[in-house]
């Protein structure tokens, strides 16, 4: 059975994104890095790109001050996470989902030193200035999503090179379902924090960031990412 008529059988709907067709969102005959934009990825690297020129665009218009590189590494960090999660979407052979994981970790671990250099510089101004942690929105969404994002790095690089720590490759594969998951959750506390972040004084005196510009790339960024989701790959999580 070729290609064309696997995508006619009824049950093939499984592996099909929340929006479009079978194959809509599916890597198939195409190179890796095809995935950054297939399907709705366009509609979320719009949004990718537009929030980080809004954040990047406010930042450059000021004075440049060491609390500038916070929201420049936090929202470079956002826009790689978002290119970890396209590049992993549409794989569907062996071989693409090792190229895709292997690509997705590289993306993961360079938006993970970038979030972290971006936590340095304002726990150092919190400290140097004497001001209060983890009080507004904006710093208590980003506490969490930080929190997020440790837990997803462990168990996303052990479950998938040390299965050995879960019982086995089979156990560790039971939890992809929850790893992705616990990926969309992750950027949807991404995009929150980032919003928040238009109420705290810095940007309301300075940055000057419009809360409705940020929702409407968080807004592209979610359809995009979430129109490729195939339910086949949530488990019982998608009511299977």
């Amino acid at each position: 059975m070729d290609a064309e008529q696997q995508q006619q059988q009824p049950g093939n709907s499984e592996q099909s994104p929340l929006l479009g067709g079978p194959g809509d969102a599916t890597q198939q005959d195409k190179p890796l890095y095809y995935n950054f934009i297939i399907g709705t990825g366009v509609v979320a690297q719009a949004g990718a790109w537009i929030l980080a020129a809004i954040v990047w665009g406010a930042v450059f218009s000021n004075d440049l001050i060491l609390f500038s590189a916070h929201p420049l590494l936090n929202s470079a960090a956002v826009l790689f996470f978002i290119q970890a999660i396209l590049i992993l979407q549409p794989t569907h052979t062996a071989k693409q989902k090792k190229q895709g994981t292997y690509t997705h970790a590289a993306l993961n671990n360079v938006a993970l030193l970038a979030a972290v250099a971006g936590l340095v510089v304002i726990e150092y101004n919190k400290i140097d200035h004497g001001g209060a942690h983890f009080e507004s929105p904006h710093a208590i969404l980003g506490l969490i999503t930080y929190i997020m994002v440790a837990g997803q790095a462990l168990v996303g690089i052990t479950q998938y090179f040390t299965p050995g720590l879960y019982g086995g490759v089979d156990n560790a594969k039971a939890l992809y379902k929850y790893h992705r998951v616990g990926g969309y959750l992750t950027l949807l506390l991404m995009l929150a924090t980032v919003c928040a972040a238009t109420q705290t004084p810095f940007n309301t005196n300075v940055l000057q960031m419009q809360l409705w510009a940020l929702v409407v790339a968080s807004v592209l960024i979610v359809l995009g990412v979430g129109a490729r989701i195939k339910p086949s790959k949530l488990g019982w999580l998608a009511g299977k």
